[in-house]
């Protein structure tokens, strides 16, 4: 069964998406906007409490963590298949993440999403003035990666030293978070038709946040 846009579109009138590259400030900025406007923060992973419900079959992405022979093949893979990896993972789970919303939206707030569901989707689902894209430069994202303190990231670090040849390791990683945060991604996000917002050293969470107001229309 299909949902038809249209429904979906009027069904979100109060969701803000925001979505991008690593290391933009999206999971600052969905907190601080629901924070700010007694709204609903829908982190990165939101949607993870439906996991039980995909199979290998119909969600291999989704999936993976099931399927892998080990972590240390997880951390080793080429960046193609990494990359080749996000983008399934974020197609599956943009299904998993409208379920998540329409229960949501019954409670009458403003949601505020730290997105992965693909511009494509978006575009179905949602409008200019409700979705925002947050890019990072390349180096940013694969340098400071791991500087992160969330626990996802630093459990990813050690499993990374714990591989044979740590080092080769995780030069490997840095060269798949080039690849998915980089040029050809960049391209996508930037003939999306939707709003671009690039983070530089400059970048202020005070100046951002202003930004992202004007944007969704909220002030």
């Amino acid at each position: 069964m299909n949902i038809s846009d249209n429904i979906l579109k009027k069904l979100f009138e109060n969701v803000y998406f925001l979505n991008g590259t690593a290391c933009a400030g999206k999971s600052t900025m969905v907190k601080l906007l629901a924070e700010k406007y007694d709204g609903i923060c829908c982190g990165e992973n939101y949607h993870m409490d439906l996991l039980s419900a995909a199979d290998p079959v119909h969600q291999p992405n989704l999936c993976y963590f099931d399927t892998m022979s080990s972590w240390q093949e997880f951390v080793t893979r080429t960046p193609e298949e990494y990359d080749a990896w996000l983008a399934g993972t974020a197609r599956e789970a943009a299904e998993l993440e409208i379920i998540v919303l329409l229960r949501l939206v019954e409670q009458g707030k403003k949601i505020f999403v730290d997105t992965n569901i693909p511009v494509d989707v978006l575009r179905e689902i949602s409008d200019y003035h409700h979705v925002a894209i947050m890019l990072s430069p390349t180096n940013l994202a694969v340098e400071r990666f791991f500087d992160r303190p969330d626990a996802e990231k630093q459990f990813l670090y050690q499993k990374l030293l714990e591989c044979p040849d740590p080092a080769a390791a995780i030069a490997n990683y840095r060269k798949c978070l080039a690849l998915c945060n980089g040029p050809e991604h960049y391209r996508e996000y930037a003939e999306s038709g939707f709003f671009t917002h690039l983070r530089t050293e400059e970048s202020t969470i005070e100046h951002t946040l202003h930004i992202l107001e004007n944007h969704f229309q909220l002030i």
